[in-house]
């Protein structure tokens, strides 16, 4: 998919770093802790990432930098950094309703480092139930006796 087909293609000005910073905050404020932040060259392909824990767990978000002519590199990047920052803003929305693992499920790191979202029908099938043994959020609010965050 070629970069330019998709949102957020040349429409701003800010860094890539100011889009991971910005996208921290917001896992900040949801209570989590900034364990990495790069554009990391992955897979063979250059990629956004965003490494976080949260309610004990460890995530990692991964964003592809999209298909570009050569001389739009910088704008590409940024594209990926900006489609990073969307999502986790959404997500960490989530994260006060319905918890970490529900908004983040497919980039929960596992014990052998490979994300959740990697695993074949037959290792998810084996994993799913170990990993819905979180409560909701809201339900954590209310037997505490507050409200959810």
């Amino acid at each position: 998919m070629d970069g330019k087909d998709l949102a957020y293609w040349k429409t701003s000005k800010s860094s890539p770093d100011e889009w991971l910073r910005k996208a921290s905050w917001h896992v900040e404020d949801a209570g989590g802790t900034i364990i990495e932040r790069a554009t990391a060259f992955q897979y063979g392909r250059t990629a956004v990432c965003l490494g976080f824990e949260l309610d004990g767990d460890t995530f990692r978000l991964v964003w592809p930098v999209l298909e570009h002519e050569p001389c739009d590199n910088q704008a590409a990047v940024r594209q990926a950094a900006t489609m990073l920052y969307h999502d986790v803003k959404a997500r960490c929305v989530a994260v006060r309703v319905k918890g970490a693992r529900w908004a983040f499920h497919g980039e929960l790191v596992l014990s052998d480092g490979r994300m959740a979202g990697e695993l074949t029908d037959p290792e998810l099938m084996k994993q799913l139930p170990a990993m819905c043994q979180q409560p909701l959020a809201i339900e954590h609010a209310e037997a505490a006796g507050g409200d959810a965050q």
